[in-house]
């Protein structure tokens, strides 16, 4: 079974860092999702599949009201 998120050693192959900061800044100037807690880096592979694919990759900051009945 596969992880839902990526490893360290994954999000370092895909930024070209090790650090969390500019991982972090890669990520977000490429337009990935992420969290960064503390010092590591959260990158959720779904993500990821659909930034290489060229696929739109919807994100919110506000609850979804048509999910409440």
């Amino acid at each position: 079974m596969t992880n839902e998120y990526l490893s360290t050693q994954e999000i370092q192959t895909i930024t070209g860092v090790a650090r969390s900061n500019p991982q972090s800044r890669w990520l977000n100037e490429h337009g990935v999702p992420h969290r960064l807690d503390r010092k590591r880096v959260i990158v959720s592979r779904v993500h990821v599949q659909a930034w290489l694919e060229g696929k739109p990759i919807a994100t919110s900051k506000t609850p979804n009201w048509a999910a409440v009945t």
